[in-house]
């Protein structure tokens, strides 16, 4: 099969109808052998039974029993995909399928592993979308290392081998780039591809949405960095604590003697509130330093601890 194209929804009963016509127009356009599945994440509308009508031997429809949010809808329509290529849009109508023909052709031809849509004119509101997209995807840019405009685009193509080797969970759709590039599928490219102003219904997105998204980002860029070792970081930064709050104990000790020896009148260690500051560092160093060992100790009896993805055999 040349396309699954992944479809996650959630109340768009009024545009499914017309967006299935439209992907299946261009399917058959360009002879492509397809599949379409479509992923209702717990809608409340018509939306499931819209999908049954369609009965189309194209269509392959996964309904799940309450939303469970969009990682959860891809991470379903990634098991499920048995095309070469793996496409994901919106439900929305505001993704244009007319797009999927180069997208295809830039995974066969060119050679990428992912390439994703950047909707370089947008219709949404500058002020609640655009200014803060803007910049979300900076900071994605320069935390990730991955120079795309728009990562949070639903537009996606992927080669099939990394749907199948990566795992979207929580809210992590957002930095699927990252997540392919994590599992060493580095060749990421960008297409400009078109943005439609939405016909039916309103947006499921809040500003709550960057917010999650940059928390996300941390535990992202965490979890590649030390999720393999985290004792190099809880242990570095426990014994820096450590060490700096035992010096300034020892410091404050120091200065106590060197008072007592010369007669000088000097407030008790006890009360000295260094002293304290020091001790609090001394306790905080100890408890990150055992909470990176006992880590360790919970990765070393991981199941997954020596899961190594290879890219071919000889």
């Amino acid at each position: 099969m040349d396309i699954s194209i992944i479809v996650p929804l959630f109340n768009e009963a009024e545009s499914l109808p017309k967006l299935y016509e439209w992907i299946a127009r261009v399917m058959k356009e360009n002879r492509f052998s397809y599949e379409v599945i479509f992923v209702n994440d717990g809608s409340t509308d018509e939306s499931w039974k819209v999908v049954n009508d369609l009965k189309d031997a194209h269509v392959h429809g996964i309904c799940f029993r309450r939303n469970y949010g969009k990682s959860a809808a891809l991470y379903c329509g990634f098991k499920a995909a048995q095309g070469d290529v793996v496409i994901t849009m919106d439900a929305d109508l505001q993704d244009s399928p007319d797009e999927i023909p180069e997208l295809y052709r830039m995974i066969t031809e060119e050679g990428y592993d992912l390439v994703s849509g950047w909707k370089q004119k947008r219709y949404d509101n500058k002020l609640t979308k655009n200014l803060p997209s803007k910049l979300f995807n900076a900071t994605a840019r320069k935390v990730t290392g991955i120079q795309l405009h728009d990562m949070n685009c639903g537009l996606k193509a992927y080669r099939n081998e990394v749907v199948k080797n990566i795992e979207v969970f929580s809210e992590m759709h957002r930095y699927i780039p990252y997540l392919a590039k994590n599992a060493g599928f580095t060749k990421i490219g960008e297409k400009v591809v078109q943005h439609r102003k939405r016909e039916f219904g309103t947006s499921k997105f809040g500003l709550n949405r960057f917010v999650n998204g940059y928390l996300d980002l941390m535990t992202l860029w965490f979890l590649n960095k030390f999720g393999k070792q985290p004792m190099h970081f809880f242990g570095l930064v426990g014994s820096l604590m450590f060490f700096i709050g035992f010096i300034a104990v020892i410091i404050v000790g120091s200065m106590k003697l060197y008072a007592l020896s010369n007669g000088v009148r000097a407030m008790l260690v006890g009360v000295n509130p260094y002293f304290h500051i020091a001790i609090l560092m001394m306790i905080l160093g100890c408890m990150l330093f055992l909470a990176g060992f006992l880590a360790e100790l919970i990765i070393r009896n991981s199941p997954s601890r020596n899961d190594y993805l290879i890219k071919e055999e000889i």
